[in-house]
């Protein structure tokens, strides 16, 4: 006969992925002749839950080399940017023991420079940028599982066999070394 049984433990207890292209324009110092590349660094962010999702903040610096004064200098222009992703939760569980809940966002997709032009009106540059998170928020939940009742003494008689030859095997055993 079987029984179930509650425990209470730490588990997923929400979970959500977001991928997101953002654009974003810096503006340069010279008018720019053309593009000779562009790169994402730095980039850092710190997520926290509110409601029924997790909101990433972060920033990172849009690097972006280019050439100016008809292509006989170069710069690289250097810019912080910050962004806000807010990643929908889709939970698994909605038994929540405790309102005490961890959040845990990777970066699945660190983000990256997908296309970066120089604007039509002057001294700026469009820097296109992919991004994608992976969140995940634990918290105390219960789980129910099968109990299956086995008789203790068909289990007691079992271990106490293997101990008996087990004792017999060690005794030969120490009788051989002396």
């Amino acid at each position: 006969m079987s029984q179930y049984r509650e425990i209470i433990t730490k588990a997923v207890v929400g979970k959500g992925r977001k991928f997101t292209q953002s654009t974003h324009t810096v503006s340069a110092q010279h008018r720019p002749t053309s593009v000779l590349g562009c790169w994402i660094i730095n980039h850092r962010y710190e997520a926290k839950k509110v409601d029924r999702s997790v909101e990433i903040h972060g920033k990172y610096d849009v690097n972006v080399w280019y050439s100016y004064n008809d292509n006989t200098k170069t710069e690289v222009l250097t810019e912080t940017v910050s962004y806000t992703d807010v990643i929908p939760l889709k939970y698994r569980n909605e038994e929540l023991i405790s309102e005490e809940q961890e959040v845990i966002a990777r970066v699945v997709q660190q983000p990256n420079c997908l296309e970066c032009t120089i604007a039509p009106n002057g001294n700026k540059v469009t820097v296109e940028v992919e991004r994608e998170f992976v969140a995940e928020v634990i918290g105390e939940t219960k789980v129910r599982i099968a109990v299956v009742d086995t008789p203790s003494d068909e289990v007691d008689e079992d271990i106490d066999a293997e101990l008996e030859q087990l004792d017999e095997e060690l005794l030969q055993e120490e009788g051989n070394k002396n």
